[in-house]
């Protein structure tokens, strides 16, 4: 059986190549770059791409690890030789798919996760956020130098500031993949990962501060506070006040699906653009939009066809089963806004993680110095985070601290900041890439592991 699954993978990228090559060597008709068609074709191969990694399900992983890790392996093929892929992850529109993916999935995981849990688990989520932002700064400052001596105080500063960092995008796929978004320790994970984004941004500010002047500027690091601060209150708080009054406006026009589908999306695209607007990432935004989401806004428009037809069965049922069908429809009536949005899903989120794993350069790790120090600091990156998964409280302190471990592409948003800045060597920068590499493709797997041996303990007991 397996054998066969292996051939039909080789089968398909044998076409895949020939097809690709093909396309590529023909004339394009913008003047020496690439045709929309050619464009159209790789889209394709990612997504066929991310279903066919899919295959690590069978081995109890969950799709995501699949899809970084087959994204790797196109990514690299250039080390063989082959270059057919090379222009995927600079591709404009790609990109702009790519991001427009973690959105999606950020905005989903809004609508799946529950603010009345996340709200009881605040105080938690600030303590782990908080430690898992001054442990692995600390680390940065005071250990770093024992792994890559000889470095300015500004080097070891921003290295410090590149270990705070954390790409819950990864980890929320996992709890999703898993069922478990409403664990309490995902609801930790995802409320410390939105603190973890505005200590970053303050982070950020003041190390960038020091570099260029040598000094903190109070006022800049105060306003990022307060942007934030107020962006997330009135996003959970007037967002659920204005939202339902937003929903029966356009009831009045259309009551149909395409409506509900497009006041949702909008909603979640516009939150994506305010919370970029005051320097925070737009997984933030979608992701708070996400959260103020509630079906009980949407009863003024059309129930979807099924519904009516199960419904209208159960009303002719015996009592017992008319209970049990009711039961199942009022599931799946309040699920109707995720269903909306699922096929976006199917389609973005795929390309996204594909395209992360596509960003990783193998080549970085055949420089023998360069990856022993690298290794030094993953175990930094970690041991940081672990740290701070014990101030979780009373819930698995290991998944808490795992979750918060992956850096993505976060991390090299903060890399790139300092090389940009002059502080950031090629070395370092290398050493970074191969931290980030590291701590987000082995999360999936130990995530997957913990949560597994988790739900077998609670059986058990």
């Amino acid at each position: 059986m397996k054998n066969s699954i292996v051939n039909k993978l080789l089968l398909f990228t044998g076409i895949a190549f020939t097809a690709t090559n093909s396309l590529l060597a023909a004339p394009t008709g913008d003047g020496g770059g690439h045709s929309v068609g050619i464009t159209l074709l790789w889209i394709a191969v990612l997504l066929i791409a991310a279903k066919l990694s899919s295959i690590v399900e069978r081995f109890g992983q969950p799709s995501v690890l699949g899809e970084l890790l087959v994204g790797v392996l196109l990514g690299n093929l250039s080390l063989i030789g082959i270059q057919w892929f090379e222009p995927i992850p600079t591709d404009t529109i790609i990109h702009f798919l790519a991001e427009l993916g973690v959105v999606i999935l950020l905005f989903q995981i809004g609508m799946e996760s529950n603010l009345e849990q996340m709200t009881k688990v605040g105080g938690r989520a600030a303590a782990v956020a908080i430690i898992g932002v001054v442990v692995p700064l600390l680390l940065g400052v005071f250990i770093v130098p024992f792994l890559l001596p000889g470095l300015g105080s500004n080097a070891y500063l921003f290295i410090g500031a590149t270990l705070t960092a954390t790409s819950v995008g990864i980890t929320a796929r996992v709890f999703r993949d898993l069922g478990k978004l409403q664990a309490p320790e995902s609801q930790i994970v995802l409320g410390a990962a939105v603190i973890d984004d505005i200590l970053g941004l303050i982070i950020l500010a003041v190390v960038s501060a020091i570099v260029k002047t040598g000094a903190v500027d109070v006022l800049s690091v105060a306003i990022i506070i307060l942007k934030a601060a107020a962006f997330l209150i009135s996003a959970v708080y007037l967002g659920r006040i204005l939202a339902p009054l937003f929903s029966r406006a356009f009831s009045k026009i259309n009551t149909g699906t395409g409506m509900k589908f497009t006041i949702v999306i909008t909603l979640g695209l516009v939150f994506a653009y305010l919370a970029e607007i005051i320097g925070l990432a737009p997984i933030i935004g979608a992701f708070a939009a996400g959260l103020l989401l509630d079906p009980v806004h949407f009863q003024s428009f059309e129930k979807p066809q099924i519904i009516t037809d199960i419904t209208i069965v159960a009303e002719e049922s015996e009592p017992v089963i008319k209970e049990r069908i009711l039961k199942v429809v009022e599931h799946h009536e309040h699920h109707t806004i995720e269903e909306l949005i699922a096929p976006l899903g199917h389609f973005f989120v795929p390309i996204f993680f594909v395209v992360t794993g596509m960003t990783v350069r193998l080549e970085t790790l055949f420089d023998g110095p360069v990856l022993v120090t690298a290794l030094g600091v993953t175990a930094l990156a970690v041991v940081g985070k672990l740290i701070a998964g014990f101030a979780a409280g009373n819930v698995n302190k290991s998944i808490v601290g795992w979750g918060m471990v992956p850096r993505g592409e976060v991390g090299l948003i903060f890399a790139t900041a300092g090389k940009a800045l002059g502080v950031v060597t090629d070395e370092v920068f290398s050493v970074i890439v191969i931290m980030v590499i590291l701590t987000t493709l082995m999360t999936p797997p130990i995530l997957t592991v913990l949560l597994k041996r988790q739900r077998q303990n609670a059986i058990a007991a």
